[in-house]
């Protein structure tokens, strides 16, 4: 988009690699400039952000053979004609309005899994992440749902701009674990929200303002569950040029075993219409939240993504997936869904119930 400044440029990159242990790849990703209605960005050099803006997304597929890699490539589809259906509604000049279409976006399409899978029972449960990140003048706004990251690196320093949906992320919140404890924990596979098993979900909507030289890195837990963020920090220091850094994340990633697909879109960001680079409080880095309290209720649904196995499995061919016309995307209200009775949480509540049997056991024994 051209600012009062000028133009903001970007220059993208972007990968998924099967990984060392799965035999197919339940991956997505997405780089789309909306004015243009194309998705191809990732073979040129800099790429002017038009008015409508430009999207980025990875999705990360969960449900077992062939239903993980549905799930994420309907994601992918079914929020870009979603947001090119109603790009036109948002006015110029309004970023609260895009802000508010990625979230629209997100939300239509799971409501379009979520519906999809109750009528097809052989990818019944099916599920995606999903984090999309759109740019408009000198703001990037992220829409989230899982745990699918997006960090922004600005003068040799990698900040988490997004916040995992996890069941760890919720207790490092609450003190109950560090983020050490956290990274190293079995239960780290456990996300509390995915487009799809449940009927609504909680959209976490953020912004960043941008600045010349940032680079946003948007991965699957593929990559930023084997490299951290430190590291990251220090390729882009040493390697300037994207498609290298693309190569170089998903290497190391796969020489610490590569347990699951990987997944990452690099965008770097330029042009006279972003402030230059440079300190002060809008200069600063980090987690800006846009949420606005929905749903009703803190209640959430806990989802076990399979975790990466020893070796290769064997699944069936995955079907290909369908491509709904623009009229099947509506924007409608999202219908309640029961949370309580999930398998997970069960299992939680019932292991809760064992452990206070145990303790009160050795308490109350001669």
């Amino acid at each position: 988009m051209t600012s009062a400044r000028g133009p903001v440029h970007v220059t993208v990159r972007a990968r998924t690699d099967l990984g060392r242990t799965r035999d197919h790849n339940e991956d997505a990703f997405l780089v789309a400039d909306l004015s243009a209605r194309t998705t191809d960005l990732t073979n040129g050099g800099l790429h002017k952000v038009g008015e409508r803006g430009t999207v980025f997304l990875v999705a990360d597929g969960m449900g077992g053979a062939a239903a993980g890699e549905l799930a994420s490539s309907m994601a992918a589809d079914l929020i870009f004609r979603y947001l090119l259906q109603h790009a036109d509604e948002v006015h110029s000049g309004n970023p609260e309005e895009f802000a508010q279409l990625l979230r629209g976006a997100v939300e239509a399409a799971n409501q379009h899994i979520h519906t999809y899978s109750k009528e097809h029972p052989d990818v019944r449960g099916m599920g995606t992440t999903a984090t999309v990140a759109g740019v408009v003048d000198s703001t990037l706004y992220l829409a989230q749902v899982g745990d699918s990251r997006g960090y922004l690196v600005r003068d040799g320093v990698a900040t988490q701009i997004t916040k995992d949906q996890s069941l760890m992320q919720r207790l490092v919140d609450a003190g109950e674990l560090t983020e050490e404890e956290a990274e190293q924990s079995e239960r780290r596979n456990i996300i509390l929200q995915a487009l799809g098993p449940d009927a609504k979900i909680r959209v976490d909507l953020t912004w960043q303002e941008l600045r010349r030289g940032d680079t946003l890195v948007i991965c699957s837990d593929g990559l930023s569950g084997q490299v951290k963020r430190e590291e990251i920090a220090a390729l882009l220091q040493r390697e300037s040029d994207l498609d290298h850094l693309c190569d170089q994340l998903i290497a190391m990633a796969n020489e610490r075993g590569g347990p699951d697909n990987i997944t990452v879109v690099l965008v770097r960001f330029d042009g006279e219409g972003l402030p230059p680079p440079g300190g002060g409080a809008s200069g600063e880095v980090g987690y800006r939240s846009m949420s606005n309290g929905e749903p009703d209720s803190d209640e959430v649904v806990a989802v076990e993504r399979p975790r990466p196995a020893s070796g290769p499995t064997s699944a069936p061919t995955p079907p290909v997936a369908p491509s709904p016309p623009p009229s099947e995307v509506v924007e409608a209200p999202l219908t309640p869904a029961v949370r309580s009775g999930s398998p997970a949480t069960a299992a939680l509540l019932t292991g809760g119930l064992l452990l206070l049997l145990v303790i009160l056991y050795f308490l109350l024994r001669p």
